[in-house]
């Protein structure tokens, strides 16, 4: 295991056991980042204006930037398979705050999500959008080292990915258009919103 990755790693576990606040705070956002995000998305969703279609397409394309994310992963996972810190360390030395199954580590899943769907909303969503989505990108990859569970490079790998996936699916953007019509017409919102 890399020097960096061990350093890194109790760099931020250190803290863990010893601030009750944080603790809690750092494992609830390890355990229920994704019902936060789904949160986010139909709050989004439903309190855009009503004629705005394109900062909802944006939201199509940052959900879906996050799920390239995972796909990718399940593939880099199936190829290299790194153990997670709990599985090597030495008892005693590092706190692990919740459950986890033993699979791979590298790279983060939550993390490499989190950073899709926020890489995907910069300079295409509203600000608050951008900002609620980055902030908690940020602090899910810090949640996921802070309770355990994840080594430093596995973190900054899901950084990397979920920002080049966020990115590259507007190139796509409008292969995906349909699907947000759709959703547009179901809501009654953007061009559908007077139809009956």
């Amino acid at each position: 295991m890399l020097s960096f990755d061990i350093q890194g790693y109790h760099l931020f576990n250190q803290f863990a056991g010893h601030h009750p606040f944080l603790d809690k705070t750092f494992a609830f956002l390890a355990q229920y980042s994704l019902e936060l995000y789904i949160a986010l998305f139909i709050l989004a969703w439903f309190t855009l204006p009503k004629p705005e279609a394109k900062q909802r397409h944006a939201l199509l394309i940052m959900g879906l930037a996050g799920v390239l994310g995972l796909i990718i992963n399940v593939i880099v996972s199936h190829i290299y398979f790194r153990p997670r810190p709990f599985m090597v360390l030495k008892k005693g030395t590092f706190i692990q705050l919740i459950p986890h199954s033993p699979d791979a580590s590298f790279p983060s899943d939550h993390t490499t999500g989190s950073f899709g769907f926020a890489a995907a909303s910069w300079g295409k969503a509203p600000k608050w959008i951008t900002t609620s989505f980055t902030i908690l990108a940020i602090l899910n990859g810090v949640a996921r080292l802070y309770v355990g569970v994840h080594w430093p490079t596995d973190v900054l790998a899901g950084m990397v990915i979920g920002t080049i996936c966020g990115r590259l699916l507007w190139k796509f953007s409008s292969v995906f258009q349909p699907i947000t019509d759709y959703g547009l017409r179901l809501f009654h919102f953007g061009n559908y919103q007077h139809e009956c």
